[in-house]
């Protein structure tokens, strides 16, 4: 059974930073990316970020590129989303998933068609 375990999230005033954490296994990361997801209320899930430990794939959606950076600790089977200059339309209920490849069609794909996610980790942004 796939499991990924997401932590992390917070209260944080606009401008902030947080780190989420995505825990997995190695043998997910030898295999696939990890994506990051978010779901804020009353809106539909959405891709935010993606990348892949094996070959470096990155991807990111465009609201978050230039504030927020991936990464992914082979030692501790971790992935990372590090989050800067947050916004309010930054919160929202953050998932991490396994994926193939990594790039925006995948996410977009996965964000709506997957039925199985996470607990998640909550981001709020607000002053």
């Amino acid at each position: 059974q796939v499991q990924l375990v997401e932590s992390g999230g917070g209260l944080v005033q606009p401008g902030g930073s947080l780190r989420l954490s995505c825990t997995t296994s190695r043998e997910i990361l030898n295999y696939y990316a990890i994506g990051w997801f978010r779901q804020a209320p009353g809106k539909e899930r959405e891709g935010v970020s993606c990348f892949n430990v094996n070959d470096g794939e990155i991807y990111y959606q465009d609201s978050v590129a230039g504030r927020f950076t991936i990464s992914g600790d082979n030692a501790k089977n971790m992935v990372y989303l590090h989050m800067n200059e947050l916004k309010h339309d930054d919160t929202g209920v953050y998932y991490c998933a396994a994926l193939l490849p990594c790039n925006g069609e995948t996410m977009t794909r996965l964000a709506y068609g997957m039925d199985k996610w996470g607990k998640g980790t909550l981001v709020t942004v607000s002053s």
